[in-house]
């Protein structure tokens, strides 16, 4: 018979649960709730005087014609991001999964991207993509192919999701090569025995086995799309060239940080935050249905 844990005490288990509560609250559910507010309001640019206007921010945000342009690349941006840092890991994965010899090294390699700041990788980068000191923008040059990104909207979208994306792929790699190791191999090789192809073995029997894993990739980098991607834009491209890289969370900071529109940003963040949530909901209510678990 298995012993159960007893509180006696009826306050602990509230007073464990405080700190994390505390966090949420101060972290999350108060700058929501102020950014609520705050989108509600007419403020000059120092927030000395306010007037409550309901939702006239909401609607002039929705329609302006620049702000629909930049959720147009922030939906291009998204999923190239995610089918980018996906796709590759996967690859990745199951490539380790097979290497014996010299594993840990070749596991800890594919890891070290992941410790890069945004920034910092979005820099790095420049100096393998600059059209002029860059080897990666010199050769395409000397190729004769008009590579510069400067003002190329098309040429700087790509390197920013090029960027993005492989920052990213690291992360999925832990978790699709965790989730292949996770797989009996008795189940394989049974198939293998039956003579099933090692494609057919992959998409019949190791794919769908991984799909907790793939459902929860998917949920995680499209969020990472949409918000953590903030430094590799600004650092590479700030937006431009005009608005090619523009995405809603870049836009949010330049009207509210830059332009000092403070209750139009503020709307345009209750806006983001709305649409996340509603997309991982969506995710959440068809697409784990195909979930095996």
């Amino acid at each position: 018979m298995r012993r159960r844990t007893i509180f006696r005490n009826k306050l602990l288990p509230y007073l464990l649960l405080t700190p994390q509560l505390a966090v949420t609250v101060i972290f999350f559910f108060y700058p929501a709730a102020q950014a609520l507010y705050q989108s509600m309001l007419f403020e000059d640019p120092f927030g000395l005087r306010s007037q409550f206007i309901w939702f006239e921010n909401f609607q002039t945000v929705l329609t302006n014609p620049l702000y629909l342009e930049a959720a147009r690349v922030t939906v291009v941006f998204s999923v190239a991001v995610t089918l980018g840092a996906m796709g590759p890991a996967l690859l990745l994965a199951v490539m380790a999964d097979q290497v014996i010899r010299g594993a840990t090294g070749y596991r800890t390699l594919i890891v070290w991207p992941y410790a890069i700041a945004p920034a910092v990788a979005a820099v790095l980068m420049l100096f393998i993509f600059h059209p002029t000191i860059g080897q990666f923008g010199q050769g395409l040059r000397a190729l004769g192919v008009p590579w510069d990104y400067r003002i190329h909207g098309g040429q700087a979208l790509f390197l920013v999701i090029f960027v993005s994306a492989w920052k990213q792929v690291s992360y999925n790699f832990l978790f699709f090569l965790a989730g292949l190791q996770s797989i009996p191999k008795t189940i394989v090789e049974a198939a293998a025995i039956d003579g099933a192809s090692p494609t057919r073995r992959f998409w019949m029997i190791i794919f769908p086995l991984l799909s907790p894993t793939t459902f929860f990739l998917l949920v995680v980098n499209i969020i990472y799309a949409f918000f953590d991607t903030f430094g590799v834009i600004h650092a590479q491209t700030q937006g431009g060239p005009g608005r090619a890289t523009t995405t809603l969370m870049y836009r949010l900071y330049r009207d509210g940080w830059v332009n000092l529109d403070l209750g139009g940003s503020s709307a345009q963040s209750v806006l983001l935050m709305t649409a996340v949530i509603a997309l991982t909901v969506i995710q959440f209510r068809y697409i784990e249905r195909r979930v095996h678990y």
